[in-house]
């Protein structure tokens, strides 16, 4: 689920469009108040929660989105989704298509935990949908089930600071865990493969990120997971695998997949900030080179040159000044070109490497905080399309 075409800018009937949907949710609500499907839920109900949670997310409404996304989880509880007795009836059909509805809110809610720091309801409690041997959407999906898994209580807890029991181990085996999930060739369609990729980095991202809060990270680590540098290898292989992708891949999934693109810039940035020369020579481009990519990739998908270009581009200007081209103009009406050499590459020696407040290795201090951003928490429904029964 995501936001697709073109953005505010560009199409003038999407303020127009935007108050229909929201004219159609009101109906929705109005018209479930007729019925008690809290005292009696059903499927129906529960995939009504859903939708009206994908809604309110779209329309960057997290309070509603969060309430119904709730709401899904619990009236899924409620009929006893959580069990596997439950899927022993009659209706074959009946049973996987609400086998699927729970695996959906599993994976929606830890993404959703990560991004807006809420606690989990589901549980790993059932068995996986049974996937046929042509049946590709469902082999998509219990791929992405396999990414979000090992985000259970105890990550969602210490993610969220309601535990302090961080431990090196936990995360050096998650990434481990991240890193196997996907084999190089899946039976998955394009745009599935696009959502993976970018979902598999992303988490990658979010672990690395609570390793540095936890001060766990070492630029003389012999696991790459844990030194400063690791965003600029997830940066290289997420590269790698867009490479290999369309934009029309990409662009199916809307701004919840731009949103995860930003996310990793934005960190890629802060690091650059403070990598040793050692580390950023060790990689096939100099890190600021991935950075122009991302810019690039960001400036080709709709959606994402219009908002998200200028955003990170104001970002590089506040953490890499020496690298930032004054002769584009950071506003929300920047319209640059795929193919925009955003960045001044050639200058990034410029930053002084061993400053005490840049480089890690003089500065024990920095492994204790989390990277810097201004820019404001991104949100991203996790799989786009749902499964196929």
């Amino acid at each position: 689920m995501g936001m697709t075409g073109n953005t505010p800018e560009d199409d003038p009937t999407f303020q127009e469009r935007q108050r229909v949907a929201e004219s159609l949710i009101v109906d929705v609500i109005q018209v479930r108040k007729h019925y008690d499907y809290i005292e009696s839920p059903s499927t129906d109900a529960i995939v009504i929660s859903f939708f009206l949670f994908g809604c309110f997310f779209s329309l960057d409404k997290h309070t509603l989105a969060w309430y119904f996304l709730r709401e899904a989880t619990t009236l899924a509880q409620n009929v006893g989704m959580e069990e596997e007795i439950a899927y022993f009836t009659d209706d074959a059909l009946e049973n996987a298509l609400r086998r699927k509805l729970f695996w959906l809110l599993f994976v929606t809610e830890r993404a959703y935990a990560l991004q807006r720091r809420k606690p989990l309801a589901l549980h790993a409690t059932i068995e996986l949908p049974i996937v046929e041997e042509t049946d590709h959407a469902i082999a998509g999906f219990l791929y992405l089930i396999e990414l979000f898994r090992p985000f259970d209580d105890t990550f969602v807890g210490l993610w969220n600071k309601s535990r302090n029991d961080c431990t090196t181990s936990l995360l050096t085996q998650m990434q481990k865990q991240l890193q196997e999930a996907l084999p190089p060739d899946m039976p998955v369609t394009a745009s599935q493969e696009a959502d993976l990729r970018t979902t598999q980095h992303w988490l990658r991202t979010m672990i690395w990120q609570l390793a540095i809060t936890n001060g766990f990270l070492s630029s003389t680590s012999s696991d790459p997971s844990m030194t400063f540098s690791y965003p600029i290898v997830i940066a290289r292989d997420l590269l790698l695998d867009t490479n290999r992708l369309t934009l029309e891949a990409m662009e199916v999934h809307g701004i919840g997949l731009i949103e995860k693109l930003f996310d990793m810039a934005c960190t890629l940035a802060d690091v650059i900030q403070c990598v040793l020369p050692l580390e950023a020579n060790s990689f096939d481009l100099q890190p600021a080179e991935y950075l122009n990519r991302f810019l690039d990739l960001l400036a080709s998908l709709r959606g994402g040159r219009s908002r998200f270009v200028p955003l990170l581009l104001a970002k590089v200007a506040e953490t890499l000044p020496s690298m930032s081209m004054p002769i584009l103009p950071i506003d929300s009406h920047v319209k640059a070109e795929p193919g925009t050499d955003y960045l001044d590459t050639t200058t990034a020696a410029v930053i002084d490497p061993f400053s005490p407040t840049s480089d890690p290795a003089l500065n024990p201090a920095f492994a204790n905080q989390t990277l810097a951003t201004t820019i404001p928490e991104v949100t991203t429904i996790p799989f786009q399309v749902f499964p196929s029964s």
